[in-house]
C-alpha cells in the first residue's frame, strides 16, 4: 500500500518476536523498525534483526522515571545518549522516544532532546503515552521540541479521550514529519491513532498525497480484524460498516441526488475500497425505497412507494432488521408491477 515504515516489534521480547522482526526486515520494501529500551541487550538484539531503524524509548516523566524505571533523570539521559550512539555506530537509523512526553517537565524535555540530538539521533518520536494531550497543547509540544533539535519529528498518540487522530494531525500541523499509526486503531488501552483515519484525513481534509494506496484500506482493515480477533465497531470512521451507510430519509434523498450533500465531499467510499449503502429502517424515506424497488426491477406508483415506505418504517420501529428482500416482498404483496413479470 506504500506504507513508509513498519515498526515490526520488540525483538528482546523473545525468540518468536526477534524472528518476526527479522523476517519482516528481509521481506518488505518498507523501512523496518525494531523497538528497544535503553538497555544494552535490547539495543544489540534490535540491531541484529537487520532492521534499518531502531526506535529507542525511555521514560522521561518523573512519575515513570521514579516508579517504572527506578532511575534518575541524569541516568535516563546518559543511557539514552549511549543507546543512540550505539545504533548510529552500527549504521542503523536511530529514533528516540521520550516516553510520556505530554507529562514530562518541559525543561527536562529540552535537555534530553538536545542530548540525543548531539549523539546523532535522526528521529525524535513525541509520544502521548497516556492519551492526555489535546490538539493545541500537543501542537505546542511538537513546536517546542522542534526548537531543540534538527532531527525529524514523529508523533505517537493514544485514544484514551478520543483525540488520537486529532492530536496526530495537530502534530503534523506543528511540523512533525511522520505519524505512528495502527490499522483499526488497535493498541494499548483505548488504542492508537488509526492508520485509516490519519491517512484519509491527510488525503481528504488536508489535500496531501500520502503515497498510500487508499483503495486497499477496507481490505487491510478486514484482514487485521480477522487476524487480531478485534472486531471493528460499526460506527468506526472510514472502515466501520456504517461509515458510508445512510438511513435517514433526508440524508438518503440528498445522497441519491448528489453524494456530496451528506458525505464529506472529499472522501468517497470507492477511495477506500468500500461501498455506499442505503440502510432500511424507521428513518427511511421514499427516495431510498424507490431506489431499491427500481433496482429490483419494480415500476411502482408514488402511492405504492409511500405504502411500502410506511411498512419499512413500521418494521424498523419494532427494531426489526429490514432488508432489501423485505422491500421486494412488500412490493409483491401489494401487486406492484415489475419488468420481470412484464417480460414473462
Amino acid at each position: 500500500m506504500g506504507t513508509h515504515v513498519i515498526e515490526a516489534g520488540f525483538p528482546a521480547n523473545g525468540d518468536a518476536e526477534f524472528e518476526a522482526v527479522r523476517d519482516i526486515a528481509e521481506s518488505t520494501r518498507a523501512t523496518t523498525c525494531a523497538l528497544a529500551r535503553i538497555v544494552d541487550g535490547d539495543v544489540e538484539t534490535a540491531i541484529d534483526t537487520g532492521a534499518e531503524m531502531v526506535h529507542i524509548f525511555a521514560s522521561t516523566s518523573d512519575v515513570q522515571i521514579e516508579d517504572s524505571m527506578h532511575a534518575t533523570r541524569e541516568e535516563v539521559k546518559e543511557r539514552a545518549v549511549k543507546a543512540v550512539e550505539r545504533v548510529a555506530e552500527a549504521g542503523v537509523s536511530p529514533m528516540f522516544s521520550p516516553m510520556d512526553a505530554t507529562r514530562t517537565d518541559p525543561e527536562y524535555m529540552d535537555e534530553i532532546v538536545e542530548a540525543v540530538t548531539d549523539a546523532g539521533v535522526e528521529w525524535i518520536n513525541v509520544p502521548d503515552t497516556c492519551g492526555v494531550g489535546t490538539p493545541a497543547r500537543f501542537a505546542d509540544l511538537v513546536a517546542r521540541i522542534r526548537e531543540h533539535t534538527d532531527a525529524r519529528i514523529d508523533v505517537h498518540t493514544h485514544d484514551d479521550f478520543g483525540m488520537a487522530t486529532a492530536n496526530a494531525m495537530a502534530g503534523l500541523e506543528a511540523g512533525a514529519d511522520q505519524v505512528q499509526v495502527s490499522v483499526n486503531g488497535i493498541g494499548e488501552r483505548a488504542g492508537n491513532a488509526a492508520f485509516e483515519e490519519v491517512v484519509m484525513a491527510a488525503e481528504g481534509v488536508y489535500g496531501v498525497d500520502t503515497g498510500i494506496d487508499t483503495t486497499e484500506i477496507a481490505e487491510i482493515s478486514e484482514m487485521v480484524a480477522e487476524y487480531s480477533e478485534v472486531p471493528v465497531p460499526v460506527n468506526k470512521p472510514v472502515v466501520g460498516a456504517n461509515a458510508f451507510a445512510h438511513e435517514s430519509g433526508i440524508h438518503a434523498a440528498g445522497v441519491i441526488e448528489n453524494s456530496d450533500t451528506f458525505e464529506t465531499g472529499v472522501m468517497k467510499p470507492e477511495m477506500v475500497g468500500a461501498r455506499r449503502e442505503f440502510v432500511l429502517g424507521k428513518h427511511t424515506g421514499t427516495h431510498a425505497v424507490r431506489k431499491h424497488l427500481k433496482q429490483a426491477g419494480f415500476t411502482p406508483t408514488e402511492t405504492e412507494v409511500r405504502q411500502i415506505t410506511r411498512r419499512v418504517k413500521d418494521r424498523g420501529a419494532e427494531k426489526e432488521r429490514v432488508t432489501v428482500s423485505d422491500v421486494r416482498r412488500f412490493a409483491r404483496e401489494l401487486g406492484v408491477d415489475s419488468r420481470e413479470e412484464a417480460g414473462a
